[in-house]
């Protein structure tokens, strides 16, 4: 006995009612994009995604180069609603500070908490940018 050909055993429930999807499909040009940046991770956030990922950090899942479209977040902790954003040198120019904080601006309104830090941060005091992403981590609002 069980399900045969045809849904037999199915319940009319699971027959009739199309599930709803969990959330809007994601463009594939933003898809291609963030698989891309996950193949071209720079020093600093491979580093990162050895320190967040398995949990590693406090029993916390981090995902690495998450879509939010329209961006693509470099790392993102669903249940904690936080983003980490790597930044190299050339987010020290004016018309990129602008880019990012727009950016931050939009993300925020999604209800996501956003970490930035310097890619030389991450590589030479990364003690002290874990400490950051703990204490966000274990504020009040969590």
């Amino acid at each position: 006995p069980g399900r045969g050909a045809g849904g037999e055993g199915a319940t009319a429930a699971t027959i009739t009612t199309p599930r709803a999807p969990r959330h809007l499909p994601l463009p594939d040009d933003l898809l291609q994009f963030a698989r891309h940046l996950r193949a071209e991770q720079t020093d600093a956030e491979k580093l990162m995604w050895y320190l967040l990922r398995n949990r590693r950090i406090g029993g916390w899942k981090f995902r690495r180069q998450h879509p939010v479209d329209p961006y693509v977040l470099d790392f993102y902790c669903h249940d904690a609603r936080l983003a980490i954003e790597l930044d190299g040198g050339q987010h020290n120019l004016p018309s990129v500070i602008a880019k990012d904080t727009e950016r931050t601006e939009v993300i925020a309104k999604r209800g996501i908490r956003v970490l930035r830090f310097w890619n030389h941060d991450v590589l030479k005091d990364t003690e002290a940018v874990l400490q950051v992403i703990w204490d966000e981590l274990h504020g009040p609002q969590n």
